[in-house]
């Protein structure tokens, strides 16, 4: 038996029968092996708020085969994994990937598979899946769909990256920042290794720099969906965001300009960093498929947890790479440089120089905004119009001047 407790804002404790080789594999061919059966489970619920609230449950229910481990968290309960330990393997070395079943409760809400390494807390991994369906279906999970979560991560590759070999733990749950906290409930069956996992191997590159296809759209009138990937500069939930927000600026620019009818879709989530957002990205288009433009811009909470130029680099390559892979190539992509602050004018240069680079290797679009408030800002005093009071986040001059340089960006390719 594998003793099991659930991480965040409340304790759990459950556990879960790991199946052997020999006897416990009951899914076809061609798994490796099953990592848990979850056939077995007993837990000890925490509580939440003022009132201690129960956070959720984990049950017995009917699996896929045999028993399965339903989780179910109440209304307003925050971010929190049901969690199990594994014992390192190479064998985990030699599967492709990763496969569990499912069941959801219906609704629009997402679970949340994480995996943990087994020194190392700030080795973590996520992955997202939804729970529409009602029936039991498999969800698999190839290496590179497996995020890092912090900069301590290398990209899952048990050749050149990260060995799944190494990981300790396999969670189950939500994390904190998805911002709403609907009940819901899902139930889980048979996690296991996976020999072989269909991968999209597809370049797709374009043959030319920019935004050649939205700018195409636009010149011709046509509507145009633009997706804006951020974090608080971009979240409209923000303080500093509720009267001018950069986005709502470039949109309403842009139909002016072109008289198209431009839909912003702004998934942007205040204090998060870029790897977090990629791993929301299938929630994000589930609804928008397909965006003409997904803007990507990142960089001040990335630095705080010790994101640094190289390494942002192969962040932002494996961005382009995965928005690219899950739009099928139907979105382009614009990467902006991370902002300066007042007190870190010079100091994250290095994240808007790694932008630069990715965005002429990979051939996206580039906003220079980092270069555009070196420019306004020269001054000191000029400096500070640009940012509110905690002179972080973005006053209205600063809204402008980027929503400016975006646009200066779309429309590079304009004759």
């Amino acid at each position: 038996m594998r003793s099991i407790r659930i991480a965040g804002l409340f304790p759990y404790v459950f556990c879960v029968a790991a199946a052997t080789l020999s006897g416990g594999v009951r899914a076809e061919e061609p798994i490796l092996s099953v990592v848990f059966d979850m056939d077995t489970a007993r837990h000890q619920p925490g509580t939440f708020g003022n009132d201690k609230t129960p956070a959720g449950t984990v049950e017995m229910v009917a699996g896929k085969f045999g028993k399965a481990c339903q989780f179910s968290f109440v209304e307003e309960s925050r971010g929190g994994f049901f969690t199990a330990s594994v014992k390192p393997s190479p064998e985990w070395d030699q599967a492709a990937g990763l496969s569990f079943w499912v069941k959801g409760d219906g609704s629009t809400n997402w679970g949340g598979l994480e995996l943990i390494d087994n020194a190392d807390y700030a080795l973590r991994y996520g992955y997202c899946f939804p729970l529409d369906s009602t029936e039991w279906r498999k969800i698999t999970v190839p290496w590179y769909d497996l995020i890092p979560e912090l900069p301590a991560g290398k990209l899952v590759d048990p050749a050149k990256g990260y060995a799944p070999s190494g990981f300790g733990s396999v969670w189950f749950g939500k994390w904190y920042y998805w911002g709403d906290y609907p009940a819901h409930s899902f139930a889980v069956d048979q996690v296991a290794l996976e020999k072989s996992l269909p991968v999209d191997v597809a370049d797709y590159t374009p043959a030319a720099p920019g935004l050649p296809r939205l700018l195409a759209k636009l010149k011709a009138k046509r509507p145009v969906t633009v997706v804006t990937m951020g974090d608080s500069l971009s979240d409209k939930r923000h303080w500093t965001n509720r009267e001018v927000l950069w986005s709502e600026v470039l949109a309403k620019k842009l139909e002016e300009q072109f008289g198209s009818k431009v839909t912003l879709v702004n998934p942007a989530i205040g204090g998060t960093q870029l790897t977090q957002n990629l791993i929301l990205m299938p929630r994000r288009l589930k609804e928008t498929p397909t965006p003409d433009l997904v803007t990507v811009w990142f960089g001040f909470n990335d630095w705080d947890a010790g994101m640094r130029g190289e390494h942002y680099k192969e962040t932002l390559r494996f961005a382009v790479d995965r928005i690219r892979r899950l739009t099928g190539g139907a979105s382009e992509v614009l990467l902006v440089t991370t902002c300066p602050a007042v007190e870190r004018w010079d100091t994250m240069a290095e994240l808007a120089e790694a932008a630069r680079a990715v965005a002429q290797e990979k051939k996206t679009g580039f906003a220079d905004v980092a270069a555009a408030f070196h420019a306004a800002g020269a001054d000191a005093a000029a400096r500070e119009t640009l940012y509110c009071r905690d002179k972080v986040h973005l006053g209205a001059a600063g809204h402008e001047l980027a929503a400016a340089t975006v646009l200066a960006a779309v429309t590079a390719g304009e004759g």
